[in-house]
């Protein structure tokens, strides 16, 4: 059995470390005080009896009427107070809070999601998040395709290219000697940007391929869709006549499976 000290020992720390969690859960909400105590009333005060004291503190304390610098502060709290027990949530919250201090994460994530969660408008979570995902997708597809222009820059067909356009430009007067040394940087950059590089898989940034241009659009393109179909399903189902070109292609390129892109430099050289 154990020594009184240590009970009585032990009895204090539980008080201490309870008194502590009940502070710890509802310090959140007026800080080390009672929203009950600071309006002066009972828990089982109804939100009448809750008007009416926050009313008469707050015309005893407001700075307009009385100018000492603690009565200001005690206004701010008696506001904070009536501020959370006037909503019937946020009070059942606290009432929450009191009766069970160890849950202080619980109550703590409450009192946040009470506060806050109200007060954000998800069509602006919304657009934000579509802002901040489409800045990302913007700066990945210019970081991949200047790497890929870096590459194929260093790559002899490139330099050969570049070395044509510059005969071109030149009426064919570059001498040999000129030819053997290295391009001048700015005349490189000049003929570069002349040069419309197409790299599969790193195409140039483009706005209308961002992610929240796209879904500005979707209206768009879901009734563009629709009428597709429409449009499809009269003229091949309905009246049975035959398929366009463009359609007999798209067809035929759905029925390979071939990349849209394949199929497209496919047609252009078939032209």
């Amino acid at each position: 059995m154990a020594p009184p000290g240590a009970i009585r020992w032990f009895a204090v720390v539980s008080a201490l470390m309870l008194c502590h969690l009940i502070t710890t859960s509802t310090a959140i909400y007026c800080d080390e005080d009672d929203c009950y105590d600071l309006l002066g009333v009972t828990q089982s005060a109804n939100s009448s009896e809750i008007k009416k004291a926050y009313y008469k503190l707050s015309l005893k304390h407001h700075p307009d009427k009385n100018p000492d610098p603690e009565s200001k502060k005690l206004f701010v709290k008696v506001a904070n107070a009536y501020e959370i027990l006037k909503d019937e949530a946020t009070r059942e919250q606290y009432d929450y809070a009191i009766a069970h201090p160890e849950e202080v994460f619980y109550n703590t994530a409450r009192y946040y999601q009470a506060y806050y969660g109200h007060k954000t408008d998800p069509r602006a979570v919304l657009v934000g998040l579509l802002l901040i995902l489409s800045a990302f997708q913007y700066l990945n597809q210019w970081t991949r395709y200047n790497q890929a222009v870096d590459m194929v820059k260093k790559t002899p067909a490139y330099k050969n290219r570049l070395r044509a356009l510059e005969l071109e430009r030149s009426g064919g007067t570059a001498n040999k000697k000129k030819s053997n040394k290295q391009m001048n940087k700015k005349v490189e950059e000049d003929l570069g940007n002349e040069l419309e590089l197409q790299i599969k898989g790193a195409e140039q940034p483009s706005m209308w391929d961002l992610l929240v241009v796209r879904f500005i659009l979707l209206p768009y393109t879901i009734g563009k869709l629709l009428l597709w179909c429409g449009c499809w399903f009269w003229r091949y189902r309905v009246k049975q006549a035959p398929y366009s070109w463009d359609d007999a292609s798209y067809l035929t390129q759905r029925s390979l499976n071939a990349p849209l892109d394949a199929w497209r430099n496919l047609e252009k050289e078939g032209h």
